[in-house]
């Protein structure tokens, strides 16, 4: 009885905290691209800022009752270096999905009018989910895998720190803006396959005024991506950090290597295309 009543504070804690975030996290992207928003057009360093402290304010709320992951890619992550259990992997999941698919409603309903007021469809769908700044799969996949890894590196790490006590949630916050900052421009930063796929299904469902597609074909990159790139980030920091060589860590370095691979000869190809391009109308 114990053991069920902890789980389900542990869900309960999952799915608020990544409700929170996403009411903060889709809320500040609504208020920069909706239009008629009195924060219309008000910038990416805004977007960061908001989503850091949703990501703060988040792991404040729920940290006590279930670690505040948030994010199935840091759940997958901590339990692929065996720091969380397997077992309650499909929880944690199912908690964060619906958390983020309710914030998302939420999101919805406190911006009624604009949905409206604004013709474009893109933006509409960016206040739910990600979409990359130029398409190219196998580059955008990279994208997602190298802002995850980062991600999982700077959670460790900041978890092997001591802080004054209260503080981890708001570096970790900034850990949030940094990678929004400095890695976010391609793809839009989701880092977080919940924080993408759980709005995305609610921006399908709801009655969004001339929404359009929610952009299907994209959808697999934003959960693919952050599983890789924050179960490998979490590998390597067992064998950088403290010695911990395992086969798991050999498969998804060969795994990243195919991924930059891809990546590399897709944008040559991709190039080459735009070249042909331009040449043919000279």
């Amino acid at each position: 009885m114990k053991k069920e009543e902890t789980l389900m504070s542990a869900f309960l804690g999952e799915l608020i905290g990544t409700m929170i975030l996403i009411v903060f996290g889709g809320g500040v992207v609504g208020g920069v691209v909706l239009k008629k928003s009195k924060a219309e057009n008000s910038g990416w360093i805004v977007i960061t800022m908001g989503w850091g402290l949703a990501v703060a304010m988040a792991a404040y709320a729920v940290g006590q009752f279930s670690g505040a992951h948030l994010n199935p890619a840091v759940t997958i992550g901590l339990a692929a270096i065996g720091s969380f259990p397997w077992s309650d992997v499909p929880t944690y999941i199912i908690a964060q999905m619906i958390g983020a698919f309710i914030g998302a409603v939420i999101v919805y309903l406190h911006y009624l009018p604009h949905w409206q007021a604004t013709d474009d469809q893109g933006a509409k769908l960016a206040v739910f989910s990600t979409d990359p700044a130029i398409k190219n799969p196998a580059a955008n996949l990279l994208s997602e895998v190298i802002g995850t890894f980062i991600l999982l590196l700077g959670l460790l790490a900041l978890g092997a720190n001591k802080f004054a006590e209260g503080m981890n949630p708001f570096i970790v916050g900034f850990l949030i803006v940094a990678i929004g900052l400095s890695l976010g421009g391609t793809t839009g930063y989701a880092i977080n396959p919940a924080r993408d796929l759980g709005p995305r299904i609610a921006h399908f469902i709801l009655p969004i005024p001339g929404k359009g597609s929610s952009n299907w074909g994209y959808a697999w990159i934003p959960v693919v991506g952050p599983i890789i790139g924050g179960t490998y980030g979490a590998l390597f920091y067992k064998w950088a950090f403290e010695g911990v060589s395992t086969s798991a860590f050999w498969i998804f370095t060969i795994v990243v290597a195919a991924i930059v691979v891809a990546a590399l000869v897709s944008n040559k190809e991709q190039s080459l295309n735009v070249y042909k391009k331009t040449k043919a109308t000279l």
